[in-house]
Parts: C-alpha cells; structure tokens; sequence
C-alpha cells in the first residue's frame, strides 16, 4: 500500500519514517524522491546547465565548470553535454555518458582523492594522503555535488565506497568492526585484545604515530593520551578512540569537504532515512545477480552441496527479491558490486576469494554471520528450510553488515 502511494507517509504513516527500519528500500526512494521533487519548485523554470568538455579531460573540465556555480543552481538545472569537437546532440544519452566517465575519473589515481579498500580492492576510501593534491578539498566538495547531483537526477553511478564511509555521509557513527575494510590485519588485532586478556601482554599507550609526508607525528587519543597505558579495564575505550582516529578523525577534511557538496544537492535530514547499505543501492543501483554464477564459484567447508542447508540455502535465495540478493551480497561481501568477470574473480582481503559458505556448529538458533573479508558466511545447521530463510532474512535485514546478532 505504501509502495504504491508513497504521499501517505506524510500523513498516518509518517511514523514510519522516523523509524525507516520499518520501511523496505523502494517504499524509503519513493518517498525521498517525492520529498525532493516538492522541495525544489522552481527547477522547471531554471536555465539548463550546458557543460562543454574536452573527452580527454572530462573531470578537470567539469570541476571548473561546477565551480562557478551555486549549489542550487547545480541541483535545480538540466545537465547539457557538448563534448569537443563531437557533433551529438544531448538528448539524454551524452549527459548518462557523462556520469559514467566522471565515476571512473574521480578514482583516477593522480587526482589523490581515493584509495581501494584492503580488503576487496573495489570499494573506495577517501585518501588521508589527498593533500599531495593542492586542490584536495575542492576536489571532494566536487565529487560530492557530483554525487548528490546524480541521486537527484536519477542516475546510477559505478561507484561503490567502504561501509565506513557511506556512514559518515549519513552521519551514523562507525565501530570497530568498520576497520576490517581499511586494515584487516588491524582489525584482527582489535578483535584479539577484546576478546582476551591483555594483562601484562600489550604495550600500548592512549596514542598513535601516524606519517605525514614522510614525517611521523605522534596524536593522543585523549587528553596526555601517550602518557595513559593502555590495560584490561579501559581496552574498550581504546578499541573506541582508535577506530574513531583511523575513520573519522585521520580523514575529516576530506569528508568535511565532500559532505559540504553533498549537502549542496542533497538535504542532509533526507538522505538519513537510509542505512549505509541502502545508500550504495541509491548511488549504484541493484547488482544483475547470476544466482547460477555465484552457485558454481562457492566453496562449501564443513558442508557439501548436497547437504540439506546448502539446498535451502540457494532455494532461499532463489525466493528473494532483487534487493534482497543485494543485501545478501552486501552481508557477505561488504558490497553489492559483482565483477564483471562474474563470481569467479570475487575479490577479498588476499585477492581472489571465492564466495564461502562454513559450517556453524553452535547454536541452530542462531543468526548467520559473515566475515567480509573472506566473503564469507557461517551457516548454521538449521532444522528445517523455513528456519534457514526465516533467520537468513532477518541477517541482511536487520544486521550490520557482515555481523549477526550473537
């Protein structure tokens, strides 16, 4: 009913947007849309946007172009492409050709904006490195109104970023286990001083050395942090500030400035009525999932494929919807985004890493988990197949990505 009429979330079910967990992704677009269209009355009566750029130099050309404009003219305006010297006109495909060259080039190594992921190497992570680049900053506020320009024109972007930063757009705070897609090996490290007892084993204090332009710089994690040791009682408040200084802290300019162009397109209220995996599917679309691909390159330990779970397991991914498969992908992978090679070139923290389904001997009431890294999910062996999608369902629905409920 709400998927058909996204208005009646203004009026009797506008509860349901302030708890959007509720809401399925299409009903939250509908909505979003709709909230921005009534927003902007005056975009049919603003003078189309007519960007004329060398092919060669799309993104340079068109930063300096955006440049000159405000926010609201960007947002409101017609794109209009003219390539040089091309004589095709922009009735729609020049301007969709457009966004597509751009979300290659904002990754272009010799800008410095971006680095790939440790751990799949195809989502991306601002570069705490980017000042190498004069015009950083300018560059990220840039790609933001890009961005946010392409959610609100509709169009899809081939451009996918870590979990950590699609909540920092949000402005959701991140955790711990958001490390594992910058440093893996880091991660590791975090969840072993959790998980043991660090008396008289880790020597560490409330600091961090960090390199800048080939110069080490010691940061406190708070107040005299290097003169605080790190022990069994606060490690939780460590594990805390730590995470907060790799993903938040070491890159905020960075963010600051990008979110400063998003914001210029998108309002900022608006776009928090989605988590962080729904945001990729905003920014990049559903995935073409080959459910016969992603069967035939997965390896099963503990199970074999003919084992009763692993049926279910496909059956029930056979039953969900596009967005769902997505979410499963996310759950498992980090993201949504299948090569174009197919699932045989899955990527993981140690190159390619085939999609993995182990055994989980513990509790058959459990939730799945997943270790994204590995792309990889524990399966519990559940009694029945109902069991099996009940609970699968309620991981990707419900659940961090990569992390069940315990």
């Amino acid at each position: 009913m709400v998927r058909n009429n996204p208005s009646l979330m203004n009026g009797s079910f506008s509860i349901l947007v302030h708890n959007p967990k509720i809401l399925e992704f299409d009903n939250k677009r509908n909505y979003f849309i709709q909230k921005l269209r009534k927003r902007d009355k005056s975009r049919d009566f603003t003078p189309a946007l007519r960007l004329v750029v060398r092919r060669e130099h799309v993104f340079q050309d068109t930063y300096e172009q955006f440049h000159r404009h405000s926010g609201e003219y960007i947002r409101n305006s017609k794109i209009v492409v003219q390539f040089v010297n091309e004589r095709g006109l922009d009735a729609g495909g020049l301007s969709r050709e457009w966004f597509s060259i751009l979300a290659r080039h904002m990754f272009d190594p010799n800008y410095a904006l971006f680095v790939t992921s440790a751990a799949d190497r195809l989502t991306y992570q601002p570069n705490l490195a980017s000042g190498v680049n004069a015009e950083h900053l300018n560059y990220f506020k840039f790609v933001g109104r890009l961005i946010g320009k392409a959610i609100y024109d509709g169009r899809l972007l081939d451009a996918y970023f870590t979990r950590s930063f699609y909540k920092l757009i949000l402005g959701r705070s991140v955790d711990y286990r958001d490390v594992e897609a910058v440093d893996p090996a880091y991660y590791k490290s975090l969840v072993w001083m959790l998980e043991n007892d660090i008396t008289d084993i880790i020597d560490a204090t409330f600091c961090v050395e960090v390199d800048e332009f080939g110069k080490r710089k010691i940061i406190d994690l708070k107040p005299e942090g290097r003169n605080i040791s790190v022990t069994e009682e606060n490690k939780h408040e460590y594990v805390a500030l730590i995470t907060e200084q790799k993903l938040v802290l070491a890159i905020k300019e960075q963010v600051n400035a990008f979110l400063e162009g998003f914001h210029d397109i998108i309002p900022s209220e608006l776009i928090q009525i989605f988590n962080e995996q729904e945001l990729e599917l905003l920014i990049s679309g559903l995935p073409d999932i080959d459910i016969d691909d992603w069967k035939a390159n997965t390896v099963y330990v503990g199970y074999t494929i003919s084992s009763p779970q692993i049926h279910w397991f496909w059956r029930a991914v056979r039953s969900f919807t596009q967005e769902e498969r997505a979410k499963l992908l996310q759950f498992a992978t980090g993201t949504s985004k299948v090569p174009l090679e197919g699932f045989s070139l899955l990527q993981g923290s140690n190159g390619v890493e085939k999609f993995q389904i182990h055994k989980e001997f513990g509790d058959v009431n459990r939730l799945p988990s997943a270790h994204t890294c590995f792309n990889q999910i524990d399966l519990p062996q559940y009694l029945t197949y109902e069991d099996l999608r009940s609970n699968l369902f309620k991981a990707i629905s419900e659940c961090s990505t990569g992390f069940a409920f315990q």
